[in-house]
């Protein structure tokens, strides 16, 4: 199904979005990846959300991309003997690993990884960043703070701790678990939490084992400094904006997100900005301006996608939310300063033949009266260094294999089609061609640029680029293979 926008949406599915003709609805408002948030829902419900995808899939012909959205570790307090305690400024407070009914003088913090990397003058945050707390001293088995901001602590809270790299795995035992179900189940994207470091990714890697691509969510202050590292290590990047709100001053993420993007797209890896874009929709049918206006800076900035949380998988306006998605996406793609904007911040680091060919691709298409960039693709490399160029025109990525084409439904801009096995070229033009009509980007009068590697079917051997003329008699007519 052809999307007249190239910003890509992502919506979370759950107990608003959890039959076919909801999830039905939902793709066809708009939303090209369907995650799945392995923090709610037990195994039975998350493989019949993937079943009800699959089987829209299977009736609009159309490839989906499913993301399945692990939770990673948890960091909560214990549970207090009055439920609930009023904490005030200035007054001493312990966190400890005494396995007993807390107080207004201490509670529970069952993680003893937290107090082995824990130093006096750190931060904790907590019930997200509501109460901060100042260790003034700790051991291996405490820490004493003093309360800097007050408030109600109440049961199994949520701990931050954003001053110190923890010693946790980014997968816990649960996260494993589901890596192994959902990679069975057959979803294409993986996204990690609470990843710190570049190891917690190949972790994930090796226990995927090429069955999902892996996207590595940035929430915590550790990730943005070894970011180029992570980024070296993942398939993608979603910036996690609720956690990195927490953990870091409001005021850094704007520009944390902008450094972001740029750095996913140098490296032609898809990036996706998430958390709160369209929070009062999950109880209103209209959007906040403010709301509207932060969607529009995520496309401005040249994301790859934009997310819905709860306002899709909770919340009262599911079709809606996705809606205003996409007609904020189509207003803010044709405005001009879009594109001047994206085409000021894209940067020529090019390295290889294919940086050469879909660089030339996207120049053709700029110059002369192009309808469509066609690029044959094993892998997806090709599709996402087209796509790294931002073209005006549309990007059609051909392949044959289901997988590559279900990952690139989250790349910008990009058209997923699986067609046949070819060996020589000029099937692949007459391929790209019919592609091309068929999605009404061409008619028999129009032209394209088509990209591939010969010899074919090998990843990475983009070295080919032709101008082709959409009636296939005159392909026919050419001596050219």
């Amino acid at each position: 199904m052809r999307r007249h926008r190239k910003v890509k949406i992502v919506a979370t599915l759950g107990p608003a979005s959890n039959d076919y003709e909801m999830i039905r609805a939902l793709f066809e408002a708009g939303a090209d990846v369907f995650r799945l948030n392995m923090s709610h829902g037990d195994h039975s419900e998350i493989a019949a959300r993937h079943a009800i995808i699959r089987k829209v899939e299977q009736d609009l012909g159309s490839p989906i991309a499913i993301l399945a959205d692990l939770q990673g570790p948890k960091l909560r307090v214990g549970t207090f003997a009055n439920g609930e305690e009023e904490l005030v400024i200035g007054q001493a407070f312990r966190l400890d690993l005494k396995d007993e009914p807390g107080s207004n003088k201490r509670v529970l913090l069952p993680h003893k990884e937290i107090f082995d990397a824990l130093e006096p003058g750190a931060t904790l945050l907590v019930n997200d960043g509501k109460i901060r707390l100042r260790v003034k001293d700790c051991g291996r088995d405490f820490a004493d703070c003093v309360v800097e901001v007050g408030g109600t602590i109440s049961n199994r809270k949520g701990v931050n701790v954003p001053d110190v790299v923890l010693p946790l795995a980014a997968l816990s035992a649960k996260d494993r678990k589901d890596l192994e179900f959902v990679c069975e189940l057959g979803v294409d994207w993986l996204a990690l939490s609470f990843v710190q470091r570049p190891a917690d990714v190949e972790e994930a890697r090796n226990l995927a084992k090429g069955r999902a691509a892996i996207l590595s969510k940035i929430e915590k202050p550790a990730a943005v400094r070894a970011f180029d590292e992570i980024l070296a290590a993942s398939d993608g990047i979603m910036v996690a904006r609720g956690d990195l709100g927490v953990e870091l001053p409001v005021q850094n993420v704007p520009p944390i997100q902008k450094q972001l993007v740029r750095k996913c797209r140098e490296a032609a890896k898809p990036v996706i900005v998430a958390t709160q874009m369209l929070e009062s929709m999950i109880e209103s049918p209209m959007p906040t301006r403010a709301e509207v206006s932060d969607v529009a800076t995520a496309i401005y900035e040249g994301a790859d996608a934009i997310m819905l949380s709860a306002e899709s998988a909770a919340g009262d306006y599911p079709v809606e939310a996705v809606t205003t998605m996409a007609n904020v996406a189509k207003e803010v793609e044709s405005d001009p300063t879009y594109t001047e904007i994206i085409e000021a911040s894209r940067k020529a680091k090019r390295k290889s033949v294919a940086d050469g060919i879909v660089a030339a691709a996207r120049e053709i298409a700029e110059t002369t009266n192009i309808k469509a960039i066609a690029c044959f693709t094993q892998s997806g490399t090709t599709a996402l260094l087209v796509a790294r160029e931002r073209p005006r025109v549309p990007i059609i990525a051909l392949t044959s294999i289901e997988k590559t084409a279900r990952r690139l439904c989250l790349s910008w801009g990009t058209s997923c089609v699986i067609t046949e096995n070819v060996d020589r070229f000029k099937s692949a033009v007459v391929n790209a061609v019919r592609a091309a009509k068929a999605e009404g980007l061409a008619t028999d009068t129009d032209m394209i640029v088509v990209t591939a590697g010969v010899p074919f079917n090998t990843p990475g051997s983009t070295n080919i680029l032709r101008v082709a003329p959409c009636d296939e008699r005159l392909i026919y007519s050419s001596h050219h293979d």
